[in-house]
């Protein structure tokens, strides 16, 4: 039989274990082989603590800390990992989480897994080349896909257009 304290005791226990960022193994990535392949010292190495711990251990960034939340200018979204083009600024909107968002990837460049972390299930995106995890699909996103795509910034590196005006989130020039 169980009793109310012990009930409490491993309610908040699993509440408690439920907040703690979710770090994985680099063992535990996306299966497969991609393309660029590194050991986990190699990954170490050429990554910050901040994108080893997204990149490689499906960690998640605060809200609101990526200065790529709030970055409009033409150009790319490579990933920072291995580099790989990812999503372009014409598919980036503003979805107000504090996450970068894109309604559309380049094509073939980002695939996805289930994630049953935290008593839920999402669709979790890696990169298609190293499988580096970048953040979460989710069904609500903007025409013309309704996807949107709620990235981890300091899992990706903004390359600015060569002297392209900057677009708001809607789509319109601030010259």
């Amino acid at each position: 039989m169980v009793s109310r304290r012990t009930f409490s005791v491993a309610s908040v226990t699993t509440a408690a274990a439920a907040l703690l960022p979710r770090a994985v193994a680099a063992s535990d990535a996306p299966k497969g082989v991609f393309p660029v392949q590194k050991s986990d010292e190699e990954w170490k190495s050429s990554l910050t603590k901040e994108q080893y711990y997204v990149l490689r251990q499906h960690g998640t960034e605060r809200a609101f800390t990526s200065p790529l939340d709030k970055t409009y200018a033409a150009g790319e979204y490579h990933c920072a990992g291995c580099g790989s083009l990812l999503f372009k600024s014409d598919t980036k909107f503003d979805s107000r989480t504090g996450w970068p968002s894109f309604f559309k990837p380049v094509e073939n460049a980002v695939g996805t897994t289930t994630d049953r972390s935290f008593f839920m299930t999402r669709t979790e995106v890696h990169c298609a080349t190293c499988g580096g995890h970048l953040g979460h699909v989710f069904p609500d996103g903007p025409p013309p896909t309704g996807q949107r795509y709620c990235m981890n910034g300091v899992a990706m590196k903004f390359v600015p257009k060569a002297d392209a005006p900057a677009v708001s989130d809607k789509g319109d020039s601030k010259s």
